[in-house]
């Protein structure tokens, strides 16, 4: 009978496979997203989408909870004042799995697995706001084109220079 046999064992020992989940957890809520294999990012979902849940209640016994399984304290606080009020609002599928490439040494697939409710970044926050940018480049064009008409009535233009075959 195959009772018991639910999770993937990673060619791992158990003690191994748990210290590879507490490092890829420890990892995930410190960049919030990262590239990993799709077996390794599919077993790695529900220990964090627990953590995640773990985050939402902030008491203490949930943090002692959360300061068992993860490696760090500065992740546990993040965890806790970030990533937890952030997801709120959902009753869970706090994070999804994209698979991207097939690794070129082993031909393994791999997947980036990162929050749904991800925190915007330096750079995202201010692509989301082109059209303030541009109004002003059209006025920032005529300025210029101003420019170059006083610019080129003013100047001769410099005689072109011919090479000859000699």
């Amino acid at each position: 009978m195959r009772h018991g046999k639910g999770l993937r064992n990673l060619s791992r020992t158990s003690s191994h496979r748990r210290a590879l989940l507490r490092n890829m957890a420890t990892s995930f809520f410190l960049v919030e997203s990262f590239e990993t294999t799709v077996p390794k990012a599919k077993e790695l979902r529900p220990v964090v989408e627990r953590l995640i849940t773990l985050g939402k209640n902030d008491t203490l016994a949930a943090r002692r909870q959360a300061y068992s399984y993860l490696l760090s304290k500065s992740v546990v606080a993040k965890l806790f004042t970030e990533i937890g009020p952030r997801c709120s609002t959902r009753n869970g599928g706090y994070t999804r799995i994209v698979r991207t490439r097939v690794r070129h040494g082993d031909a393994a697939d791999m997947a980036i697995i990162e929050l749904v409710d991800k925190a915007p970044t330096k750079g995202e926050s201010k692509a989301a706001e082109p059209k303030k940018a541009a109004k002003k480049a059209p006025a920032k064009k005529a300025a210029t084109k101003k420019a170059d008409d006083k610019a080129e009535s003013g100047k001769k233009a410099p005689a072109k220079k011919t090479a000859s075959k000699a």
